[in-house]
């Protein structure tokens, strides 16, 4: 169990752990100096059953309480402690405010200092104190009137029987989910280098194992860990853990970052939140709005932006997009502290609901669907509620963030369906896929009637068309199924339906092997129709009816009317296009029209084909090829070189 103290400033929080611990907290000459906390102190202590109590002694001064609530996070249980001659004090409520909006509910009161008043006083403030957390997660928790400098202090023993035996009744945190460690201490030992120190949120890291500084990304070695201030092989979730680490300079990790598994966070600047602001606050939020943001052990400055109304007031809650300057790391459920805009005051706090927020549509009616559903998730209802309302599915990798399990612990419900991707699974609701399908089916449908002399469309282009925001291996899969059903038939890259299929007449086909090899022979610049005409003796009309034949079979390509390439010059283009992506990566006509050797008109008339096939897409006067796309391989090569 880890304890946290609290409370107003020289209200002998420090006094009071030493007598419970012996070990003096204040460890910089300036809090010695000084005779007040102003870093985070440790303290740990054996209890009966072999396991060790954790200590965070937190400062008091109202300047330091970005400290203390560093401290808090992920504490299991909360001390308060409130001096008998001073009583209540405004550090008091304000740490009382934050150990209720982190949803800490478990704790006790120590009433110092009662050596200087009268019995009198001591009930008076005990009435105060429980009147202060009647409203709170706190109410109820027992109160301890004691004397920290005297020895054997009846008042200290008792209360340090009763964390011990709370300890005992507290049940351990799973470990089953992926590790994660808020950071509140940095630090270096001669022939050890990097340790690192914090409250395992979640999780268990071991001697050996590959964890990430988040949110940088970088990786380390755990070289050694102490557990509860005990030499340890594993660490566990609950535990205070100070992990020696390989690979990784001091100069990089501070306080506010996370030691995790590289599963189990993403950096990120957009946070939805329920939000809920304290009725004595005196705040009002309107958009974009600043907030000092404390999250684990961060303390970062935000943008707010109210999604259900326009702005927030004191007493009132409500879902917000917090907006970071700068990454950060943060997991649905984890609670936060926010204060105002000068970080002076408290003004409120809550839960984050999505660390992955969108910066489009943020207020739409499907935005609400989805963060009702990761509110049902945090609260214990499973994914089904989230995956009913993720029409184009979930990637595995992403629910093992948003849950915090691995992807093998992830329990999906009957109706889900997993697709694999290239980088990593899908999950997705059967009557979802059904209704892409259909979509698919659709779009398709609408291709060939729109652009009957079109083979069909390619695996990008269809997708534009039926699911644009549809995730690329969703999709594939999709078709894959299609094709092995027939429903759908692959003709080269192209897509249609199996009676979509075009047949020459004897006469044609033999106009057909006399058009071709003309064709070819043109190579960037082949004969227009008539000029096929006229060469062959035949009408205009056949000779363009049996081009656009052809068109259907894939074997030559329109590209303006009475324009047909060979499928073969059409590869030859589109590999010069693709290598010229690769060194310019925006192509603009000139280079292409000096790499084709064209004149400019029919350049544009290339480039405007390779658009409207989908192979690249036009901005402004220039082409880039299409990561998408599916029309030819060279796009992908593209995609994998950048």
């Amino acid at each position: 169990m880890i304890v946290g103290t609290a409370g107003h400033i020289d209200h002998g929080k420090t006094t009071l752990v030493h007598a419970l611990t012996g070990v003096d907290t204040d460890r910089l000459k300036e809090e010695k100096e000084r005779g007040i906390s102003i870093e985070l102190g440790y303290a740990y202590v054996p209890v009966d059953n072999g396991d060790v109590l954790g200590f965070v002694d937190v400062p008091g001064h109202e300047k330091l309480v970005h400290t203390m609530v560093a401290g808090a996070c992920g504490i299991d249980f909360a001390l308060l402690v409130v001096a008998a001659d001073d009583g209540v004090m405004p550090q008091t409520r304000e740490h009382v405010a934050i150990f209720d909006l982190l949803g800490v509910a478990h704790g006790a009161v120590a009433l110092s200092k009662i050596d200087r008043v009268d019995g009198e006083r001591v009930r008076a403030v005990e009435d105060e104190i429980a009147s202060l957390l009647a409203a709170t997660t706190l109410r109820g928790a027992p109160i301890f009137a004691l004397n920290a400098t005297a020895l054997d202090d009846a008042g200290t023993t008792a209360l340090r029987e009763h964390l011990h035996a709370a300890a005992a009744r507290l049940p351990p945190r799973g470990d089953a989910g992926l590790f994660r460690l808020a950071i509140d201490r940095v630090f270096t030992l001669p022939g050890h280098g990097t340790i690192v120190a914090g409250t395992v949120f979640a999780g268990r890291v071991a001697v050996g194992d590959t964890v990430a500084l988040m949110p940088s990304g970088l990786s380390a070695r755990v070289r050694s860990i102490h557990a509860q201030n005990r030499s340890a092989d594993v660490g566990h979730a609950g535990q205070r853990c100070a992990l020696n680490l390989a690979g990784v300079e001091k100069s990089a990790v501070a306080r506010g970052d996370w030691l995790a598994d590289p599963r189990a966070l993403a950096p990120t600047t957009r946070i939805d939140v329920h939000l809920k602001l304290l009725r004595d606050s005196g705040a009002r939020l309107a958009q974009w709005s600043p907030l000092h943001v404390h999250i684990g052990t961060a303390h970062r400055v935000a943008h707010v932006v109210p999604l259900d109304t326009e702005r927030l007031s004191a007493g009132e809650s409500g879902r917000a997009q917090l907006v970071f300057d700068a990454p950060i790391c943060a997991a649905p459920g984890d609670r936060f502290i926010a204060r105002d805009a000068r970080a002076a005051h408290t003004i409120g706090g809550g839960s984050v609901l999505d660390p992955f927020a969108p910066a489009r549509k943020r207020r739409s009616v499907e935005r609400s669907k989805y963060l009702d559903a990761l509110a049902r998730m945090t609260a214990g209802d499973g994914i089904a509620p989230l995956l009913a309302q993720a029409r184009h599915g979930v990637r595995l990798s992403d629910l093992a963030t948003l849950t915090g399990n691995p992807p093998e612990l992830v329990s999906l419900p009957a109706d889900a369906v997993v697709i694999d991707g290239d980088r990593g699974g899908f999950a997705i609701q059967h009557a979802h896929l059904q209704d892409l399908r259909d979509r698919a089916l659709a779009a398709l449908r609408d291709f060939h009637l729109q652009y009957p002399d079109e083979v069909g469309a390619d695996l990008g282009r269809l997708r534009r068309i039926a699911a644009p925001d549809l995730p690329h291996a969703v999709w594939r899969a999709l078709i894959e199924a299609l094709t092995r059903e027939h429903a759908v038939m692959r003709s080269g890259p192209w897509l249609h339906f199996p009676q979509h299929a075009v047949t020459l007449s004897d006469n044609e086909d033999v106009l057909a092997q006399k058009l071709l090899p003309l064709l070819v022979a043109g190579r960037f610049d082949p004969p227009w129709v008539r000029d096929l005409a006229t060469a062959l003796g035949a009408p205009e009309e056949q000779v363009r009816s049996v081009l656009r034949k052809l068109v259907t079979r894939g074997a030559v390509h329109q590209v303006v009317r009475d324009l047909f390439y060979d499928s073969g010059r059409i590869d030859e283009l589109a590999d010069i296009l693709a290598a010229l992506a690769l060194e310019h990566d925006i192509v603009e006509a000139r280079h292409y029209r000096d790499a084709i050797g064209l004149g400019r008109k029919r350049t544009i008339q290339i480039l405007e084909f390779f658009d409207r096939v989908g192979y690249t897409r036009r901005i402004g006067d220039s082409h880039i090829v299409r990561r998408d796309s599916g029309w030819r391989s060279a796009a992908h090569e593209i995609a994998a070189a950048r």
